[in-house]
């Protein structure tokens, strides 16, 4: 049976942010052009599938700022929440089951259980 864990609101608070700082990533560089510098397009039809690239204007500075300071916050994020003193109370074989539940933690308060 799964153990329950009551985790620290700082701990639910850090993973939630984390999962919007990577949403917020994943959406600017869906938006961004391919490659981060101005490169020719190109078309290479001779793996196992072909590859076509348009021309790519690059990324400006602020885009690339933009992306450098989304990229620092997740990392200081990640680090927060798995080196997060909540983890010590976990027993070892407990750790895996309750980083998954952490991880869906938003997904259980924020929609109700259907039938």
């Amino acid at each position: 049976m799964a153990e329950t864990h009551d985790f620290p609101s700082d701990l639910l608070a850090g993973q939630e942010e984390l999962h919007q700082v990577r949403a917020e990533l994943l959406a600017l560089l869906k938006r961004l052009p391919w490659s981060v510098d101005p490169l020719d397009g190109f078309s290479d039809d001779h793996g196992w599938r072909k590859i076509e690239r348009p021309a790519s204007p690059g990324w400006t500075a602020d885009e690339q700022a933009e992306v450098e300071k989304l990229r620092e916050r997740e990392r200081e994020l990640a680090v927060f929440v798995s080196c997060h003193r909540f983890w010590a109370e976990v027993d070892t074989q407990h750790k895996v089951d309750a980083r998954m539940r952490l991880k869906h933690a938003h997904e259980t308060t924020k929609s109700p259980e259907g039938p």
